[in-house]
């Protein structure tokens, strides 16, 4: 293997698949329709990071709802998503070939994501991806998410890889934020956020649209 990372952490809505913008969507008309909340769809994408019972917290507060109202309104808002993607659903251009080239070349790889399980079974079992992803990181298995480094750590630490071996592929300032703090380089993927939105870009070896001639790093 003549690569200089050991292992790949990929992030997965809006870095293995362009998606974000029906998250986005999805998650505006709960707020919405649903909860009659005034928030501006620029403003709902601000606030989409982490574990969907923080995206909750944020806009109403803590204790505005119980876990459980939390929970039914985050499954509901992943059933809206999910119906409206899976028409669309397909690897970002280029992403499959990188994949496999990775994956010849002896490179470990994982998903760490701040995504529910439901969500992450959805993409991997529906673009068969899961003998490239043998560990998967979820909201469900971590107590801090990002910028936390706990998701990254994880994968590393199941992978057994050095967190300076680990190259981390993010759609998501907060993400990027997230590898740093886990002494993680990072490759940002700018499907949903401009580089001018990272504000932190130090530990950023590329910016990219998506993965057509990417070789391996």
């Amino acid at each position: 293997m003549n690569t200089k990372f050991e292992a790949y952490l990929f992030d997965l809505n809006g870095t293995v698949i362009d998606d974000m913008h029906f998250h986005a969507r999805a998650w505006h008309n709960i707020l919405t329709n649903d909860l009659k909340s005034d928030i501006t769809y620029d403003e709902t994408v601000l606030q989409m990071y982490g574990k969907n019972a923080e995206l909750l917290e944020r806009v109403f507060g803590k204790g505005h709802f119980t876990q459980q109202q939390m929970d039914d309104f985050s499954m509901e808002k992943e059933r809206r998503y999910q119906e409206a993607f899976k028409p669309h659903i397909k690897l970002i251009d280029g992403l499959g070939e990188f994949l496999e080239k990775a994956h010849q070349a002896g490179v470990k790889m994982a998903i760490g994501s701040a995504a529910i399980p439901f969500n992450i079974d959805f993409i991997l079992d529906n673009l068969n991806l899961r003998k490239y992803f043998p560990v998967v990181v979820s909201a469900n298995d971590v107590v801090l998410s990002k910028p936390d480094p706990e998701t990254f750590t994880k994968c590393a630490d199941i992978l057994g890889i050095a967190y300076d071996k680990c190259l981390v592929f993010e759609d998501a300032p907060k993400g990027v934020e997230a590898a740093k703090n886990a002494g993680m380089q990072a490759l940002a993927i700018t499907t949903l956020h401009t580089p001018e939105e990272f504000h932190i870009t130090d530990n950023v070896i590329k910016f990219v649209k998506n993965y057509k001639g990417l070789g391996l790093f």
